[in-house]
């Protein structure tokens, strides 16, 4: 009993969105998502308080913890000076580390945001840039989208001439030495281990599942499954 609240508690998002939460239910009447999905920040929080371990692993292995948007409309309404949002960001790590995201349609999109806008920041220094955003993952970006895409040089050097190059301004394209250094932030910050630990998973998931490990095609079913049932 309490050994996963415990192993929250190491982390500081929760012993700073955590102190006292009197179940008032403030955060849920000024969330966002809990307006469209079946989403209560007061029960999750009420159940990380109970310190029961199955309820708190159901939650990490559940779509709840991943319909959170992370606005944090909650924290600055909490009476009690609360953050759920905190609370939620640390229960999704935990879920990671422990395997238990890919219990869920959308926890295993865990690998599809690790895979789009983690890997374009190792490869580029951006989370996104015109040129990675493939007509194929975003068809509803429509068919100029495409024409776009496929002429992003004319077009985004409009706006800056180093565009995909090197240089000063926006959309430049990063020197080497400024990609080892963000490659090195990751690895001494953990950012590396996490999304290995995300790829190791996720490929023992996508053979449980039948597929031949973590392959594109496994990506893709992440990336478009929808079960139509997160209302």
């Amino acid at each position: 009993m309490g050994k996963y609240f415990d192993m929250l508690m190491e982390d500081v998002r929760m012993r700073e969105g955590l102190n006292s939460c009197m179940n008032c239910g403030v955060c849920t009447g000024v969330c966002p998502a809990a307006e469209f999905y079946d989403y209560d920040p007061r029960q999750i929080v009420n159940i990380v308080q109970t310190r029961d371990d199955e309820a708190i692993e159901r939650l990490m292995r559940s779509d709840t913890i991943w319909y959170c948007g992370e606005c944090m409309s909650c924290r600055p309404r909490c009476p009690r000076g609360n953050t759920p949002g905190y609370v939620i960001q640390a229960l999704r790590t935990l879920s990671q580390k422990l395997g238990f995201f890919v219990d869920s349609e959308k926890g295993r999109q865990q690998l599809a945001l690790k895979r789009t806008i983690g890997d374009n920041i190792l490869r580029t220094g951006y989370c996104i840039v015109p040129r990675l955003v493939k007509p194929e993952l975003h068809p509803e970006q429509g068919p100029v989208w495409r024409w776009i895409h496929d002429h992003d040089r004319d077009v985004y050097g409009r706006f800056t001439p180093v565009y995909m190059r090197h240089g000063a301004g926006a959309l430049r394209r990063l020197d080497e030495e400024s990609l080892a250094e963000l490659h090195r932030i990751f690895d001494v910050s953990g950012g590396s281990a996490m999304f290995e630990t995300i790829e190791r998973h996720s490929d023992r998931k996508a053979r449980e599942m039948g597929y031949d490990g973590a392959t594109e095609e496994y990506m893709m079913e992440t990336f478009t499954a929808n079960s139509n049932e997160h209302y």
